[in-house]
């Protein structure tokens, strides 16, 4: 072997070993892995990069994880790195040093949970003007065949049995095989009954379920996009901006299906999916996918005729319309019927809304975007009698990090829930523990539409003693920024103390936010408290105390 290739290959294999013998110790002290892990490591990237000024001042880089988060570990080399040339890495090295990983990754030396059953090793060497890329894949079929037994056996007993028992560990594992075509597969008729019975399996624990959902549709997510990247360029690791390539592999129907299923079952965790994955399946000449954007899954019924609306739904697009056939509290008492039967069904609470009604009803709230969704709750609100239901729809629709889709994504997106829940506010002291229950949930980084409602709420409801709970909820709920609300003066003891008793046992930048909405700084605070006379005065102290009693 060339010297200078023997050096490089000493120094990076030290380095390799060193590192898994620590890390093998730490392996070998897992107490609870899942069984369905058949070892832990499956990747090994060694990576000359060159250096910033003079390719030969680099490093060796030697990466354990195609994560990019994972960090590499890097190694200093001497001069002998001039010498090497693509055919002595090409011939040499990289044959040497998967050589020595493969005999390795065969034995148990390092424990048996260290090595999966497949192995990926990857060399890349960075010259001046070029880069040198080589990789091997390595399999340990033995290792294979007893996870295939142990994975069909984890089938049999945990998610077709009648067993109750299912560790939690092992959720992670199973949703991963469920697209592994090493071990099953990719068939809607084979996976489709497996996700639907460890599901049900899982009703009487929602937190459990909650996170079967979010495994099982991420690991088909990454089948998804792995199956896109055949046929499609993409402009980011993360966007929804797919080309089609002018040379792409054929579909076959089977290979269509799964790739539809996923789309729909990804609406499960997240509703834009679905259309999206759709519209490239069209381009995929997919009749299916066409079928789907038209006229949606087949969960729900397609169109509702009612004695006062009709409705129709579409869940791939996420769209209800709602037709009014009668202007009266009826119809807008059907109507709710319909969209809150809808959301308990599971339907995207992120929807937008398409309405036919003569009524153009909107709430007295500029930052509000005058949508058809808008103008429908609006117009419900309307009939007094109507609130209770419209409490009802806005129980059911609050989602934390959701939007509705009646305007593109913008200021003007508001959380599902908004527009019945600011109207009842403005209309109702009824349903001010609802009001309070919103600003909690709003997600105040993303939304700015709730942060004008206290000056609406003020000029329909006042500034009373037993009103400060509810307003100091619904300044807390505005941005980050804390916007001055004019029309909100704390100006008499008893307006005061009641702030100071709302306050007690916040945290510091929560008493700060509500207090620069109201005095527009602590600095003013300060300035009202100086100007103030007793006994007011001393209210204002009460809260500037209870800013320095919290620092």
């Amino acid at each position: 072997m060339n010297q200078a290739v023997e050096a490089f290959l000493n120094m990076v294999w030290k380095e390799i070993t060193t590192i898994y013998a620590q890390d093998s110790k730490r392996i070998n002290e897992f107490k609870d892995g899942s069984t369905l892990q058949a070892g832990v490591h499956n990747y090994l990237r060694v990576t000359w990069r060159k250096g910033k000024f003079t390719w030969a001042k680099g490093k060796i880089h030697i990466d354990f994880s195609k994560s990019s988060y994972s960090g590499s570990y890097k190694l200093e080399v001497d001069t002998y790195i001039m010498e090497l040339t693509d055919e002595l890495l090409t011939e040499e090295f990289f044959p040497a040093l998967c050589g020595l990983v493969n005999d390795l990754f065969r034995s148990e030396e390092l424990g048996p949970r260290f090595f999966d059953y497949k192995f990926e090793v990857v060399f890349e060497f960075e010259w001046e003007k070029s880069k040198l890329t080589l990789n091997k894949q390595l399999l340990n079929e033995p290792k294979l065949i007893q996870l295939q037994k142990t994975l069909d056996h984890f089938i049999q007993t945990m998610i077709l049995s009648d067993s109750l028992m299912l560790p939690e560990r092992d959720i992670f594992f199973f949703a991963k095989h469920l697209v592994n075509p090493d071990l099953m597969k990719q068939e809607v008729e084979v996976i489709d009954p497996l996700i639907r019975r460890l599901s049900d399996k899982l009703n009487n624990n929602q937190e459990l379920k909650n996170n079967w959902i979010r495994r099982y549709t991420s690991a088909l997510d990454k089948w998804a996009i792995d199956f896109l990247l055949q046929h499609f360029t993409r402009s980011s690791n993360f966007g929804m901006n797919w080309t089609l390539k002018e040379v792409h592999p054929s579909v076959d129907t089977i290979e269509m299906e799964f790739f539809l299923y996923t789309a729909l079952q990804i609406g499960n965790s997240d509703p834009y999916i679905p259309q999206k994955y759709m519209e490239l399946a069209i381009q995929l000449d997919s009749k299916e996918a066409a079928d789907y954007l038209k006229n949606g899954s087949g969960k729900f019924a397609r169109t509702y005729r009612g004695e006062l609306i009709e409705g129709r739904n579409n869940d791939i697009t996420q769209t209800i319309e709602i037709r009014i056939l009668s202007e009266e509290e009826l119809a807008y008492k059907e109507a709710l019927d319909y969209i809150i039967d809808l959301l308990k069904q599971g339907f995207s609470k992120s929807y937008q809304l398409k309405l036919e009604s003569s009524q153009k009803n909107f709430l007295p709230l500029k930052e509000l975007a005058r949508s058809e969704l808008h103008q429908f709750f609006a117009n419900a609100l309307s009939y007094p009698a109507l609130f209770p239901k419209l409490a009802e729809y806005a129980d059911t629709a609050m989602e934390e990090y959701a939007w509705y889709e009646d305007v593109e994504p913008s200021e003007e997106s508001v959380m599902p829930g908004t527009y019945a829940v600011m109207g009842l506010g403005l209309y109702s002291e009824d349903y001010f523990p609802l009001v309070c229950r919103y600003m909690e949930l709003v997600d105040t980084e993303h939304q700015l539409a709730q942060d004008g409602y206290a000056e609406a709420f003020i000029e329909a409801h006042g500034v009373k003693k037993e009103l400060i709970p509810v307003i100091v909820s619904i300044l807390q709920g505005g941005i980050d920024e804390g916007t001055l609300v004019k029309n909100l003066t704390i100006d008499s003891l008893e307006l005061a103390e009641a702030l100071f008793e709302a306050l007690k046992g916040k945290e510091i930048y929560e008493c700060e936010m509500v207090l620069c909405r109201i005095f527009e700084s602590i600095e003013n605070l300060v300035e009202e408290t100086q100007k103030a006379q007793a006994p007011l005065k001393e209210a204002f102290e009460q809260l500037l105390a209870l800013q320095i009693e919290m620092t």
